[in-house]
């Protein structure tokens, strides 16, 4: 598995991994979630840009992908999609350990996610990875924006998370 900085020519390949890593939440009775359009090539391409998208190839194309904002001192995961067919091999954790390093580089101390609380390949994965869930007074000002942000898009905030994982 090869974990490098995502290339402009394949950001359309990272919607159809996202659009694809969505379909799982159809089977817990989430369609709304698998339903929901992936991120728009723009956006993919301002995290490219800024040197904040990497991807996970097999084959010489990518199969998961993760980008990264900076919010309130934090690397926070924007987005994380594996491809189903490609899940439960340790690419995710191999991501976020990839970001981590990246973060640790430039003296940020943690990393942040939005998560489903109770999906078992969201916020109980992430725990599992050193994430924990931020109580309402640890939350600053970014991460309530992004939490507003996915409120006005439809996302139930108390079916929502807020986690960090403190990095060394």
């Amino acid at each position: 598995m090869d974990l490098r900085t995502a290339e402009p020519g394949e950001l359309p390949r990272l919607q159809s991994v996202e659009v694809a890593s969505g379909e799982p939440f159809r089977e817990i009775g989430m369609p709304e979630i698998a339903d929901s359009p992936p991120l728009p090539l723009d956006a993919l391409t301002a995290y490219q840009r800024a040197g904040r998208a990497w991807v996970a190839v097999e084959g010489g194309e990518p199969v998961a992908f993760v980008v990264v904002e900076l919010v309130d001192g934090a690397a926070h995961i924007a987005q994380i999609s594996v491809h189903p067919d490609h899940a439960r091999r340790g690419i995710g954790r191999g991501l976020l350990d990839h970001v981590a390093a990246w973060a640790v580089e430039r003296g940020i101390r943690s990393m942040t996610l939005t998560t489903f609380r109770t999906v078992p390949w969201n916020a109980p994965y992430y725990r599992r990875l050193g994430f924990r869930e931020l109580g309402t007074d640890e939350i600053g000002a970014g991460l309530t924006t992004v939490v507003a942000n996915e409120t006005a898009h439809g996302l139930d905030p108390a079916a929502r998370v807020c986690m960090r994982r403190e990095l060394t």
